[in-house]
């Protein structure tokens, strides 16, 4: 089957699918659209892009696309109170989070964007409290071996490995019911972390919609980064992916009143 198929009644000749195209894979030939040989990456902008939905892509087909004429637009100051107003949750309801709502969430943190379109970026969910205990004290270990090692780190994991022993706190995964664990190819590793943290991004900001709160899971990440072992055999990973992200998801115990300030913008000019 051809790469695309073009409505001859439909097409206006516009042009826009092959000026819009990253890849070069579309061209017009005669007036009309037509697929090269150049590599297709499935972003489905030609299918988007189209006036009068002329054009059909078997990489991104039309039929799984949706019509964007009664979406609203954010205004900015909406946009912008809407992004200001994510936090970090890490006080958490001890109800369990229904496995429907993390489908819901991680449904959407798929249609994150990724370098080239590349995605390739999967999921382990743990909402089990043994193991979430395990993989929290395996990562506090963790810590106390970089501390031997001296590590660069050291005055920071001191004080998390400190309250974790002397008030039993879960300084790591914070009692978070649930734990997502991103994961992409061994052999992708370098793109798949920056792409696991553009989908996580698209989590955390959709999270609070659906009623939950998350927080990134960054000591856990970076014992796992780490190869750490012992967290590594806890989680039992299919022999050819590596971990990239982590992200703590739960119902929020408390309600922010108000939007943080951070620090002052820093821009500079060029030319």
């Amino acid at each position: 089957m051809d790469l695309i198929q073009v409505s001859q009644e439909r097409c206006i000749r516009c042009g826009i699918c092959a000026e819009i195209c990253p890849t070069g894979s579309i061209i017009i030939e005669n007036q009309m659209p037509q697929a090269t040989e150049r590599n297709c990456i499935a972003c489905g902008h030609c299918v988007a892009v189209c006036p009068v939905a002329a054009i059909d892509n078997v990489k991104a087909p039309l039929a799984k696309q949706l019509p964007l004429e009664n979406v609203p637009v954010l205004d900015a100051e909406t946009a912008a109170r809407f992004l200001r107003s994510r936090r970090s949750i890490r006080r958490y309801k001890e109800n369990p989070v229904p496995r429907e709502k993390i489908v819901q969430l991680l449904d959407m943190a798929r249609l994150a964007p990724s370098g080239g379109n590349t995605q390739g970026v999967a999921y382990l969910v743990i909402d089990n409290a043994e193991i979430l205990g395990k993989i929290t004290a395996a990562t506090v270990d963790w810590m106390e071996e970089q501390l031997k090692k001296g590590s660069a780190w050291a005055q920071y994991y001191s004080r998390v490995v400190e309250t974790y022993h002397q008030t039993g706190q879960d300084v790591i995964l914070r009692n978070a019911p649930c734990l997502i664990v991103a994961m992409t190819a061994k052999d992708f590793h370098p793109r798949g972390r920056d792409n696991t943290h553009f989908s996580l991004a698209y989590a955390e900001l959709y999270a609070p919609a659906i009623e939950l709160g998350t927080c990134w899971a960054g000591f856990f990440e970076g014992c796992a980064s780490a190869n750490y072992q012992p967290l590594l055999s806890i989680l039992n990973l299919p022999e050819n992916m590596v971990v990239t992200g982590g992200l703590l998801v739960g119902f929020p115990k408390y309600t922010y009143q108000r939007l943080v300030d951070r620090k002052p913008l820093q821009v500079s000019w060029w030319g």
